[in-house]
């Protein structure tokens, strides 16, 4: 009998406990939402990236994975910043052929530019 008038009484302490809690819960309301993660674009805008930029850079995660939008956003400026550099090693060597050209005599025999033997000549 006394065990039962324990339980009969911490039920009602929980059952009010909760109830209070609820009830006078204080005046917000329920929790506001969260603000969702964004990628603050850790890759920088004042220089070119590096490998350590590649390495470090990290995406906040989602309920299915990453953000698309900041995904595509790091992959445009990576790709821009390829492309540029696709340009200037162009460029470069466009530059250095035409400045060989310009300093190798047109008479002067050409350089040897395979691995094979060049052929020798008939001496009689």
């Amino acid at each position: 009998m006394f065990m039962f008038l324990f339980l009969v009484v911490a039920l009602v302490v929980v059952v009010g406990a909760v109830t209070l809690s609820v009830v006078g819960g204080g005046d917000s309301g329920a929790l506001p939402d969260a603000p969702p993660e964004r990628l603050r674009d850790p890759l920088p805008l004042d220089r070119p990236v590096h490998r350590g930029d590649v390495e470090a850079l990290r995406f906040p995660l989602t309920l299915r994975g990453y953000r698309m939008t900041d995904v595509d956003d790091a992959l445009n400026r990576l790709g821009a910043e390829l492309a540029e550099r696709d340009a200037r090693i162009a460029d470069l060597e466009a530059a250095l052929s035409g400045a060989r050209s310009a300093t190798t005599p047109s008479t002067a025999p050409s350089p040897v530019t395979s691995l094979e033997k060049p052929a020798e000549e008939d001496h009689r």
